[in-house]
Order: C-alpha cells, then structure tokens, then sequence
C-alpha cells in the first residue's frame, strides 16, 4: 500500500523565499488586489484602488470586457505562437505598456525602481509620472529599458521645461501629455478617509497598520516621499535654495499649477519643447481622436483616468473601434482602462488598439510584492495573451482583427 501510495503522491517543495511564497497564490489580477488590501492601510490601498463618486466609470470599463466574447476558430495551426508587437517604432514581445501613476511608493518602498526594472526585463515601455515617488535619474540608473515620461502642462512652463530637459538627458524615449485633468475628479473614498494628494499619514493610519506592522516598518525606515520630480527641478531652478523634503509643500505647489486653461496651442508648446514622440493620454472622443491625428500626434491613449477623473466618461474598451476606424494608421492607439487579462489584451488589439495600457494591476503587483510581484504580474500577461491566442486559432497579434470578438449584452 505505502508502494501504491508513493507512486501517487509527491511532496510539493517547501518555497523558503517569503515573497515568492505569497505569489504563489495569486493566479491573476484579482488575487494580487486582495494580497495588496491585506497588506496596506485601508487608507492606503483606498488611495490607489478607489475612483471618483459613485465608482461606475471604472467598473464599465473591466465590465465592457467581458461584455465581449472571443470567437475562437478552430484547425489552424498554433504550434507558435507570436505575441509581439511594434510600439512607436520597436519591437516588444507583447503589446503591453506599464502606465503612469502617481505616488507609487505608498504601495511598496521600492516604488517606480522595482516597477521599471520588472518593465525593462520583460521588454516592455515603462512610464514614470510627474506626480511619481522616483526621480527620472533615479529610474536611469537602474533601467536600460525603455522608458517614457507623463507630463502636465503646468502654469510654470520654466519647470515643465525643465523636466523635458532632464527626460532628454536621461534617454526618456517618450512623453505623454495628459489631457485630462483640468481639475482633479472627485474622489469620495480618500474624502471619506480624508486622504489627501499626497497621502497625509496620520495616527489613524498607523493605528490600522499595527495589524500591517511589515508595511509600517518598511515607511518609517525609509526616505521621505516626496513628488521627487517636482522637487529636483525645483531645487534645479531655485539654485539648490528651495526645501524638497516636504511632500505636503510640494503637494500643494502642485494643485496651485494645475492650468484648466489647458488647449491644443499648449500640446504644440509641449510638442516644439520636447521634439520626440508623443502620446496624447485622456482622449475619449472620436472628434478629439481625430484632431491628434490631424496634428500629427504619434500616439493616443483612450484613458479616463482609470475612471478617477470624470465619473459619467465612457468606458474606454468601446472606444477602440470606432476611434480606430476614424484614425486607425494615422496615429497608434492605446487602450487604457479595465486591462486584467491576456484575453483583455487580445479583444483590445482585435478591436484596433496598437497596445493597452495597466495602471492599477501594477500596483496591485507591487504592492504583493515589490519587484518580484511585478515580474509574477508580466509574466501572467505575456503567459495569458498566448494561451487566449492559441485557443482562439490567432497565430500571431498580426493577425487578429475584429471577425474575432463578439458583442453580447
């Protein structure tokens, strides 16, 4: 009998690395969001879970997905399977980019640093926020990946033009300008919590985060967060005179630039300033689509702000394919919005979209697991997109159009 039973049974190994162990269990996105919301602050993991007031934005633009089927068509032969793509003019295994967002390092110390060390591995574009928690130098030094920049258009140009300056310095490849942000959204659960921008972490936080000690040891021991962007240029332009350390100072310079006087002669501005590729991010229009396109825009991403900004905005996967009809080869197209699967990926690239776009997952990932959990985060992407292709008899992303998704209510 014990014969019969060692024939059947195997000892699974004992994973001695705590991370790797607590990645075991995430088999997707949804799983990382639940290892996060048990590892951060309420107030914390609200910050970067929540949207604006009632949610509903971004809950259409996950649902929108799976209002789509794949039509899967069968004997062809899908022995290789060619994920990759081309992304402003290179090669990248899958058509995937990691978004920009803001204050990452509330979700893990490492922050931006571990997220585009993950990106650069896995041969993908990584993109760093003005509002992020790692400088651009920063980033340089431990990415030869490739590399983007979000910007604003502030109302002190001096320090936009600076940034462009240092993203030209430091080998930046691309820059998205975000469109979408005239004034911030509404967003009800950091009122309910009474977060602010940047996190103000007040007694209450640390109270809840006696039952995450690990998150709280990891942020009393590390540097100040800072917007640290923001405060190099600063400090840049002030001759070193101007005080970085203060994320709520500087948190409130940042409000106080926000321009809602915003136009297309501003994007020019940006354009002439920066002189390389350019990505139009909160486009949620056909009409809009097709004035990026008429300007020569290199890129748009259909975003909505991962549904924090305006809560009525569209979800974004049903504007992939009539913006790519309007403009389909004059300008690539980015999905941003409700991206948790392989099989998302895939819809998305059917319907016309050149790439999608993952800001929340991400963080999620990182939040799980720092670097590790991002890495465990693109390799269930590029792992997902192939297996979707395979059984749905797409051999290459070349090849998939919209005969593939179908629509059901």
């Amino acid at each position: 009998m014990l014969e019969s039973l060692r024939s059947v049974v195997r000892l699974k190994p004992i994973e001695r690395d705590r991370v790797a162990r607590r990645l075991q269990s995430a088999a997707n996105v949804d799983d990382l969001r639940a290892i996060a919301k048990r590892r951060l602050p309420a107030g914390v993991f609200d910050y970067i879970d929540g949207a604006a007031e009632d949610e509903s934005a971004m809950g259409r633009n996950a649902s929108r997905f799976s209002d789509r089927n794949l039509v899967p068509r069968v004997l062809r032969d899908v022995s290789s399977i060619d994920a990759s793509t081309t992304i402003l003019g290179h090669k990248a295994p899958m058509p995937l980019i990691i978004a920009p967002t803001g204050f990452p390092r509330i979700a893990h110390p490492d922050g931006e640093l571990a997220t585009a060390k993950a990106a650069a591995k896995a041969g993908i574009p990584f993109s760093l926020s003005t509002m992020g928690t790692r400088s651009i130098e920063e980033i340089t030094q431990v990415s030869d990946g490739r590399k983007w920049f979000q910007v604003y258009v502030w109302r002190d140009r001096e320090l936009t033009k600076d940034m462009l300056a240092r993203c030209k310095e430091s080998g930046f490849e691309a820059l998205y300008i975000t469109v979408d942000t005239a004034v911030l959204g509404r967003r009800e659960r950091d009122v309910r919590r009474g977060m602010t921008l940047p996190p103000k972490l007040g007694l209450d936080t640390f109270i809840e985060g006696a039952l995450r000690p690990e998150w709280v040891w990891d942020f009393l021991r590390s540097d100040p967060i800072v917007f640290s962007n923001v405060a190099v240029s600063t400090e840049r332009l002030s001759n070193g005179t101007a005080d970085g350390s203060s994320a709520v100072t500087l948190a409130e310079y940042i409000n106080s630039q926000f321009d809602p006087r915003l136009s297309w002669d501003d994007v020019a501005w940006l354009r002439s300033e920066w002189g390389g590729p350019v990505i139009l991010k909160g486009i949620q229009s056909v009409a809009d689509a097709k004035i990026a396109a008429s300007e020569g825009i290199e890129a748009i991403a259909l975003s909505n702000h991962g549904g924090r900004q305006l809560d009525a905005s569209p979800a974004i996967i049903d504007l992939v394919a009539p913006v790519a009809d309007a403009v389909g080869g004059q300008t690539e197209i980015y999905c941003d919005g409700g991206v948790r699967r392989g099989s998302d990926v895939l819809k998305a690239v059917a319907l016309g979209a050149n790439a999608c776009m993952i800001g929340r997952p991400h963080l999620y990932a990182l939040a799980a697991g720092g670097e590790q959990g991002v890495d465990h985060l693109l390799n269930f992407f590029q792992t997902g997109l192939e297996h979707t292709m395979a059984l749905s008899g797409v051999g290459s992303i070349a090849d998939a159009d919209s005969s593939i998704v179908q629509e059901h209510h």
